[in-house]
């Protein structure tokens, strides 16, 4: 039996956007009603959320043609909007955005201010002669400019594209090569763990490497005395907007499906997709999940602890779209003792805290207690995603962090750019399950023949159309690699590739990547089932579970990092043994357990199974430019252990 964890009060829900939202619709009873009515009736629900979130722009008379193709939903097939305008309706002297690099640098933007950068900078990419579908890309850290970039971008009709800066040359190449953009902002570093990392080498580099390039604009953030002259085109961001005052915007009015950003898969199995999204589907569904689902109100302060290479990112700037102040941090998470994002909660009154299931599984492991340290009165939420929150992460969370508070583990990715299981303010928290299925998304769980379930594992399925579905890929003419992606496995349905079960009381627990599952003797097992075992021990800090091909079945393969000085002997070999055989079955008890000194993970922190089962395998990792450490795959090739 799991337990309950956290329930709203009568008071919060009265308050709640949600509570608002049903009583305008006229949808009577529960969440699972109003979740109902929003998959049956998506003409009245999506138009009901452009009016609740008062978009700017023209609907049309068509909410949405085909809602059953899948692919070939159209959402509001006759409007226009531009979703630069939608951010920035604000015009006032309040926070827009407040952002700390670390602990060195401290800044911050009023609407006003974000404004009047935003039009500076739109004139100057227009006077470069940007227009409507080019490409503009970022390889920024989580600066206040990365957004400023994006916004002015995207109020010409451009589209956007970014990365972290801690990708090489090659992984950079790998993305925006494919996408050819005319301009490129670069900061002239980062810093990280107190230290500061150039950034005008790899530029040079990468500039030289993309024809395409008309301008790159370099962002002083590290404050190095910058000599430019290496890199073709390129211009110090303060004379580029130097010649422009500034003023109104003209925001170039667009179809619903005029794409805004161009994202990429991981890329561990290959080059990276190139999946477009487009303006209003993506602003329709994140101000749904921020203004709904998280209950942003004006005023309130909203944090993601992201780079500008992951969808979070994405999905942080939105809140702008619901009268939100973005809260901006770049560098390490782990930075003064793992104490750094709980200081600026506490100085900045965060009121949203999102962050990752590593990050709160590393810092239990370090020993922190928060809510010893710090008062956190003003976080009212937590959210949690890029990989399963165990069920001891809550544990963590309302033991050391804050008890009063609503924990909400996400699920989506960036092939949505949103979620399709995530938080619901009006319900109660039950440890290591996720809430609710988004409104509007017809989620449900098919078992092997497509049959719907529920109460049992199966895939993770989206059986109706959505707005913030992919335009499409780039560079996909015919729409092929699109279907390939998400409709295969079963026609006219999107199958995202997670091992789910829907329970009875209509909260999901995700047990890993469908494609990364156990298949010992035929008998489906989720990867997280395992790490949810292993890494409850002390001696353990992380763990990485393959399934290799051995004598005509598969076998479990556990690959430990351990805590230093502690060494992988046959006592806590027996250990790890039986506390997976205590808690799950035998057939999740791994057949040979290894030491290993890193585990293999991508630039958002996911570690990658199916990159370390190829290397077991023999196989060639195609794209290791997508790992924040690709060192560490070489700790898995030809290992003795592996052999009998």
């Amino acid at each position: 039996m799991s337990k309950l964890l956290w329930q709203p009060s009568s008071e919060r829900i009265e308050r709640a956007n949600m509570t608002a939202f049903m009583r305008r619709v006229g949808v009577v009873g529960d969440y699972d009603a109003l979740w109902r009515w929003s998959v049956e009736r998506p003409d009245l629900f999506w138009r009901a959320v452009w009016d609740d979130a008062g978009v700017i722009g023209e609907p049309g008379a068509t909410v949405v043609k085909d809602v059953d193709r899948m692919p070939g939903a159209q959402f509001f097939p006759e409007a226009r909007l531009n979703f630069a305008e939608n951010l920035l309706r604000r015009r006032d002297q309040g926070d827009a955005i407040v952002f700390w690099g670390e602990d060195r640098v401290k800044r911050r933007l009023s609407h006003e201010g974000l404004y009047e950068a935003v039009s500076r900078l739109a004139q100057a990419l227009k006077a470069t002669g940007v227009k409507a579908g080019d490409r503009v890309a970022g390889y920024m850290p989580n600066l206040p400019e990365s957004v400023i970039a994006m916004l002015a971008a995207s109020s010409l009709g451009a589209i956007w594209s970014s990365a972290s800066p801690d990708f090489g040359v090659q992984g950079v190449l790998d993305r925006f090569g494919q996408i050819e953009p005319t301009v490129l902002f670069s900061a002239d570093g980062y810093f990280y763990n107190g230290k500061s990392h150039d950034c005008l080498a790899k530029l040079a580099e990468i500039a030289r490497a993309m024809p395409s390039l008309r301008r790159v604009v370099v962002v002083p953030y590290v404050g190095q005395a910058a000599d430019l002259s290496a890199i073709p085109g390129a211009v110090a961001l303060g004379d580029f907007v130097q010649p422009f005052a500034a003023g109104e915007i003209e925001f170039a009015r667009l179809p619903f499906a005029h794409p805004l950003y161009i994202m990429f898969s991981s890329g561990t199995t290959g080059v990276p997709k190139c999946i477009v999204h487009g303006q209003g589907g993506t602003l329709l569904q994140q101000v749904k999940e921020h203004r709904l689902h998280c209950d942003v109100k004006q005023g309130d302060r909203v944090f993601y602890f992201t780079t500008c290479g992951w969808m979070m990112w994405n999905w942080l700037v939105a809140g702008l779209a619901a009268d939100a102040t973005l809260m901006l941090y770049d560098g390490a998470p782990g930075h003064l003792g793992g104490r750094i994002l709980f200081d600026f909660a506490d100085a900045e009154k965060i009121t949203l805290f999102g962050t990752s299931a590593k990050w709160i599984d590393a810092i239990a492991k370090m020993g922190l207690e928060p809510k010893a340290t710090h008062d956190l009165g003003s976080i009212r939420l937590i959210t949690s995603t890029g990989s399963v929150l165990a069920p001891e992460g809550f544990d963590y969370v309302y033991e050391k962090i804050k008890a009063d508070v609503q924990l909400s583990s996400i699920s989506g990715g960036t092939d949505i750019v949103s979620c399709f299981v995530l938080g619901n303010p009006l319900a109660p928290v039950w440890r290591g399950e996720i809430q609710a299925r988004g409104l509007g998304m017809r989620v449900e769980v098919f078992d092997e023949t497509g049959h719907a379930v529920q109460g049992r594992k199966g895939e993770l399925v989206c059986t109706r159309g959505f707005p913030s579905m992919p335009v499409g890929f780039w560079n996909d003419p015919d729409g092929s690699k699109y279907h390939r992606a998400y409709f295969e496995r079963f026609p006219g349905v999107w199958t995202h590739g997670d091992w789910v079960e829907l329970t009875e009381r209509g909260t999901l627990i995700i047990y890993g990547r469908s494609d990364a599952t156990l298949n010992p003797g035929g008998v489906r097992i989720g990867t997280a089932e395992i790490y949810r075992q292993v890494e409850q021990l002390d001696e353990v800090v992380e763990s990485l579970v393959i399934g290799q091909d051995w004598d005509h079945d598969v076998r479990v393969v556990l690959f430990v990092r351990l805590r230093p000085g502690v060494v992988l002997d046959e006592a806590l070999e027996k250990r790890i043994k039986a506390k997976v055989r205590e808690n799950t079955t035998p057939r999740h008890v791994p057949a040979r357990i290894v030491q290993v000194d890193d585990i293999p993970r991508t630039k958002s922190g996911k570690i990658v199974e199916l990159a370390v089962r190829d290397v077991v395998h023999g196989r060639d990792v195609k794209n290791r430019e997508a790992l924040s450490n690709p060192e560490a795959l070489e700790l898995y090739r030809d290992l003795p252990e592996l052999r009998g």
